[in-house]
């Protein structure tokens, strides 16, 4: 209502200023165009559909895109002292945004990248480099037990709630998806039907088992198995943990919980919406496996997976063992970074919890590995995935494929402006604010997700042919290297230990050999492993 009355406001007083000039005095001219001007850009802007930011703030938001047009100094310098690396750099912003909008996403005279210092990494390419396949790489998910496989893309929408998102924010990415023929994750609040406009859909179920619940907050098997047979759901993501909060459960600030999230949810409206830190379905390795098979049946045959993000590997073993024990595996384990990024979580858990994606997604790869089960289980990489590089990078360090959800978000508009919390998003992606949801046209954003998502899994594509590469299963870590010194670099083969198959079941390595003996397929750490690990400790110093 406030952008209508302000233009509103600028339209009487463009009337008034030109009645001024015809009756008055000419001094009068000036102020007559500087409010004819402003009231016909205000008009403009809320009636376009290309920038929410101008729909939701007429003649104001221009000040935006002035900023831009001077970014190279002052948002660099506004990144560097205030956002402490959080949102992404302007390099990578300004290459979502440029894809979204079909544009060349190309950077003038050069890297800014500090290519001599440690820790800049590369991709090798070929002296003989190969032309790219006619069409991008899919994934085949689905192991022995699973009766409805499906080929999933390289870049996907990465879960998103309704909720955390608005109507409208998901709508477009869901458009975007089914034109792109991409997957959309659900998120944990619920399958929505802003989810299902035709794209394939991910539906997590977390440990609040939002849209799957019964009135006492447990897992519904009527409610799922009704659920999991629309033909839209393509997997079903048990989520286990979260990378920007492992170790507690996702919250709905209570602004956020409108009549219709709380329909979705089974959740009390207008209170905040807060899920268990663990789930009541299962509590060990062995019961969590228990529950994919389980899942899988209820869903006749679709695939089933889990997403975490790791803390300690002995948990991680002891789900493998789990997996071995029983002969039940998932079809899919989506390994999320602590470096993920939310819109409700605490800082000290945003910064201080959870292994990078790098370190999680090695550790799970090679224990599938070592434990001979990656054969049957595709793993997905979500966490600050961006870029073409980021998809090859990932792919070699074990992923099969991998998840975006914040350069998703900025694809369909997100300026990071960091105030999704407030239930007061100046684009209209994370609010569910009405008024402000509406500056977000659908049809527009939709085409630019889903020419983001093309031409970054075209440039993923391009990447590995100038590498040499026409198929995903030839990457290899010696693509991959760093600079570890001013003076030397070395390839991820060299830097990290990578298992042999079944290695873990025969002669496990020195140093897995200790986490591998501590890990329990009937008990999760800590209290398993504490005790354990203290036992041990006594008995190695008597």
């Amino acid at each position: 209502m406030f952008r209508i009355v302000g233009v509103a406001a600028l339209a009487v007083l463009a009337v008034v200023t030109i009645c001024l000039v015809v009756i008055g005095s000419w001094w009068w001219l000036v102020a007559a165009v500087v409010a004819t001007v402003a009231a016909a850009v205000g008009v403009y802007d809320l009636l376009q559909r290309r920038h929410s930011v101008l729909r939701n703030y007429p003649v104001l938001g221009h000040m935006r895109f002035l900023l831009e047009a001077i970014r190279p100094e002052l948002q660099q310098y506004f990144i560097e002292r205030n956002f402490d690396g959080r949102p992404y750099d302007r390099d990578v912003r300004s290459l979502i945004y440029e894809r979204a909008k079909g544009t060349a996403a190309e950077l003038s005279f050069g890297t800014e990248r500090d290519i001599d210092a440690p820790g800049y990494e590369y991709l090798v390419h070929s002296t003989a480099p190969v032309d790219p396949p006619d069409e991008p790489h899919r994934v085949r998910v689905g192991g022995p037990h699973c009766t409805q496989p499906y080929d999933m893309a390289l870049l996907n929408v990465s879960s998103m709630s309704f909720g955390a998102l608005s109507a409208n924010a998901l709508r477009a990415l869901n458009n975007g998806a089914r034109k792109g023929g991409f997957a959309h994750d659900t998120g944990e609040g619920g399958l929505t039907p802003y989810h299902l406009g035709g794209a394939d859909v991910i539906w997590e179920i977390g440990s609040g088992y939002f849209g799957t619940r019964t009135d006492d907050g447990h897992f519904d098997p009527e409610q799922f198995a009704e659920k999991a047979s629309d033909e839209r759901v393509k997997c079903i993501s048990i989520k286990l943990s979260q990378g920007a909060k492992p170790g507690i459960g996702g919250v709905l600030p209570a602004a956020k919980v409108s009549d219709e999230i709380a329909k979705y949810r089974g959740v009390p409206a207008g209170e905040k919406c807060v899920s268990p830190a663990s789930h009541s379905a299962f509590s060990t390795p062995r019961e969590l496996v228990g529950f994919v098979a389980r899942l899988r049946e209820l869903a006749q045959g679709k695939p089933i997976g889990f997403k975490l993000c790791v803390g300690s590997r002995v948990d991680v073993l002891a789900i493998c063992k789990a997996m071995v024990a029983e002969d039940i595996t998932p079809d899919f384990i989506i390994v999320d970074g602590a470096e993920g990024g939310t819109a409700a979580a605490p800082l000290e858990y945003e910064d201080h919890v959870g292994l990078p994606l790098t370190d999680g997604l090695m550790t799970v790869h090679n224990a599938l590995v070592g434990t001979g089960l990656r054969d049957r289980i595709r793993i997905g990489a979500s966490g600050k995935v961006a870029s073409g590089n980021d998809i090859v990078k990932r792919l070699i360090q074990g992923a099969d494929y991998t998840n975006a959800a914040r350069a998703m978000m900025m694809s369909v508009g997100c300026i990071q402006s960091q105030r999704c919390h407030t239930n007061k998003c100046p684009v209209g992606v994370a609010t569910q604010d009405p008024k402000r949801a509406r500056a977000l046209d659908v049809e527009d954003k939709s085409e630019r997700a889903y020419r983001y998502q093309k031409a970054t899994v075209d440039q993923a594509m391009r990447l590995m042919a100038s590498m040499g590469v026409t198929d995903p299963a030839q990457l290899s870590p010696h693509l991959l290297r760093k600079r570890v010194s001013a003076t030397e670099q070395l390839s991820y083969a060299e830097l990290f230990e990578w298992l042999s198959d079944g290695q873990l079941l025969t002669e496990p390595p020195d140093s897995w050999r200790a986490d591998w003996n501590l890990a329990d397929p009937d008990s999760f750490s800590p209290a398993g492993f504490n005790a354990r690990h203290h036992s041990a400790e006594r008995t190695s110093t008597r």
